[in-house]
């Protein structure tokens, strides 16, 4: 049976201003009204970033909206939602985050066989001069494309 992937929000902001160096994929422990929220597309990760705390990563500065039919059972949105990985991919990426100054930042938020995951990715930040080559570039492209169909 081939994998069943339902994008539900992607953090365009991370593509901005990191590099992403690697990916990683990731289940989240959410709670009942949780995921039906996230079925319904009320989920930001703009500004979230993840830690390692006790051996455990978290995702931090997730936002997941308050389910509209939910009752005394909702949960805070901003709470830190524990990150399912191996050991060894926590400890790996703990290192590399520390070692040589990158960031652990979510990138999208995916439904895959009925299960709610999260992207990762070790990230380098990008100066300013590296964001505007890379908008140049776009921009470039751009043009070349738009030439490419007058012809």
């Amino acid at each position: 049976m081939a994998d069943s992937i339902q994008t539900i929000a992607r953090n365009k902001k991370a593509y901005h201003d990191y590099f992403i160096l690697e990916k990683y994929e990731a289940g989240i422990e959410l709670f009942g009204t949780e995921i039906k929220s996230i079925r319904a597309g009320r989920v930001n990760l703009k500004d979230s970033y993840c830690s390692v705390d006790g051996g455990e990563m978290f995702a931090l500065g997730m936002h997941i909206s308050p389910y509209e039919m939910g009752n005394r059972f909702n949960r805070d949105p901003l709470r830190k939602k524990r990150l399912l990985l191996h050991k060894k991919e926590i400890m790996k990426l703990f290192g590399q985050s520390q070692q040589q100054g990158l960031s652990i930042i979510p990138l999208e938020v995916y439904i895959k066989n009925g299960r709610a995951k999260l992207e990762i990715g070790l990230c380098k930040g990008k100066k300013l001069y590296d964001k505007r080559a890379t908008e140049a570039k776009k921009s470039a492209d751009r043009e070349m494309e738009r030439n490419l169909k007058m012809r």
